[in-house]
Parts: structure tokens; sequence; C-alpha cells
């Protein structure tokens, strides 16, 4: 496993971390993603993020389940606050916030969580209110660190100059070779002001590992068959043009003598200002592939043959 610093802070995060939207808030077995868990920390996954959202608590809750008896200074845990947590909680007001770390503290059976991220921007609460709350969380030793997640670069902008706050190290976007996007602006902008990214949904939920065909209806098991989880799969990702497209990037990646999924984990990882991607798992055999993206060194010219590939079909 190799680290990265994260942003500002003096946080070294494994370059793959584990996530838990969709995967740990119902999608998976307890004991599957327990095990996942428990794999990831055996392999030097020391990152894992989660949100008060995911499951309304419920992904939180098998995470304060599945650390228990594992030393606390041994794993970094990042949690985020803004949806819906019932029809009067939501939001980044002062109380939601103060409301919502003390609820995901309890679910997660720990003290302080090390990064505490704004789920999105909140367009309804004055942005000086939600960085004032949030400086007192980390005061208060609740959370060592703030970020944000898909935040619109003004809104980063007006947060970064603003005097007597905590201030933001790090952003997480959704980033892939099929969702490359916040590499043109975020990312640029985020390095000037020492902000690193976290990004989220690597492997396009699934459809960079090559397991969907252009030509046969989606595996058992998988994301796209799951009541819980295939809701938020984009319905477009799944159509024949995009998936004939991956199919030759997976040739690719045979090319370079990698798997798809590695392939691209480690387009991702090449980027400077990133500093983790979030995997999710829902078998242990699946964190210990992604794993090897950690250590992998691949030619740009691969890289830049599958963008040439996917760019007409994004």
């Amino acid at each position: 496993m190799k680290y990265r610093r994260l942003g500002g802070s003096d946080l070294n995060v494994s370059v793959i971390s584990l996530g838990s939207w969709l995967t740990y808030s119902g999608g998976v077995e307890k004991a599957d993603a327990i095990a996942c868990v428990r794999k990831a920390l055996d392999l030097g996954v020391n990152f894992i993020d989660t949100a008060n959202v995911y499951g309304r608590g419920a992904a939180e809750s098998l995470l304060g389940e599945a650390l228990q008896g594992v030393e606390r200074g041994s794993y970094l845990l990042a949690t985020k606050v803004f949806g819906a947590m019932s029809d009067t909680d939501e939001g980044l007001s002062r109380r939601q916030i103060f409301k919502q770390i003390d609820a995901s503290l309890a679910r997660l059976k720990t003290d302080y969580v090390d990064l505490y991220q704004c789920h999105r921007y909140d367009e309804d609460t004055p942005l000086e209110e939600t960085m004032q709350a949030l400086t007192e969380v980390v005061r208060l030793g609740k959370a060592r660190y703030i970020g944000f997640s898909e935040w619109p670069l003004d809104k980063i902008e007006a947060a970064a100059v603003l005097k007597g706050v905590a201030r933001f190290v790090s952003s997480q976007p959704q980033y892939s070779l099929l969702w490359p996007y916040p590499q043109t602006d975020i990312f640029p902008r985020c390095a000037d002001l020492g902000i690193t990214q976290i990004v989220w949904s690597p492997l396009a939920q699934g459809v960079l590992t090559g397991k969907y065909s252009p030509k046969a209806p989606p595996p058992p098991r998988s994301r796209a068959t799951s009541k819980t989880m295939g809701s938020m799969l984009p319905k477009r990702w799944l159509e024949a043009p995009v998936l004939e497209a991956v199919l030759e990037v997976k040739r690719v990646a045979e090319e370079a003598g990698v798997s798809l999924a590695q392939f691209a984990l480690a387009w991702a990882l090449r980027q400077k200002n990133v500093s983790s991607a979030i995997i999710g798992a829902s078998r242990p055999e699946q964190v210990a592939e992604n794993v090897v993206a950690a250590d992998i060194a691949i030619a740009e010219d691969y890289f830049f043959r599958a963008e040439e590939i996917l760019e007409p079909v994004r």
C-alpha cells in the first residue's frame, strides 16, 4: 500500500480507501461487509469513508460494529453531513451540524472522526454559519479536519477566504474514466488552495470492472440487478455503445498486464491532486484485487488510448 498526504492536514491516507455508500447501508449482508472491512485493514487500507445519510445511519452503525476491537489510531475515519436524516433534519445549519456529528459519533462508537465532510453545498444556510459550526466541531475535538463533497468552485473559493475558520483539506468528487470532468477546474484550483481529492466511484459503480456485457443481461448479484443499489447506476452506462467501448478499454488494460478495475484505479491515481480513490466492495476478494492498483505503474500511452476510446460515449 502507498500513502499520500491529505491536503494541508497531517493525515497520510492510503491511496485506496474503503467506502460504504450503497454496499454497507443495506446492499450487502452484514457478515460480508464486516469481512470486507477487516480485509481492507489487513491489506493496509487505513482510510474508511461513510456518511450519516447512507441508509440513514445504517452504514455508520455497521462500521461502528466492524471496527470494534481495532486500535483507533490505526485507521482514519471519515463521515459526512447534509442529507435528510428525517423530515426535519437536513442541511448544514449550526443546529444540524452539532446534532448530526453527535449522532454519527454514537453510531460509529468513537469519540472523534478524522475527517468531517459537507456532503453537498447547502443553499439555504449562510456559508459563514456552516464554516463557523464546523470550526467549533474541530475545536471541540469531535473532528480533526474538515472537507466537502461536490461543492461548486465558487463556494470552495468563498470558504477559502473566510477569516477565523477551519480550512478544508479535502474534496470528494465523482471521478473516473467515464466521469473525468473535475480534473478540468476543481483539481487545479483545489491544488492552489492546499486541498486534495478523495475520489468516489472511480470504477463507475462497477461498469469499469468489465462485468457488464453489451450482449447479455447483467450478471446475478451485480449492482445493476440489485434493488437497493442498482437504482443509483446511470442507465446510460449500461447502454451498448458505452459497454462496447469499456470492453475495448479492457483489452488495453490486458495489454498493460492488469485487470480493467486495476487500470481504472491507476488512471485516477495518476493525478497528483488525488490522495485516495474510494472503492466499494461486497466481497473480500474484490478488496484484494483493487488494492493491487496502489502499487502498479502503467505507461501514459495506455491511458491516452483508453481516454480516446471512451471520449465519444461519455
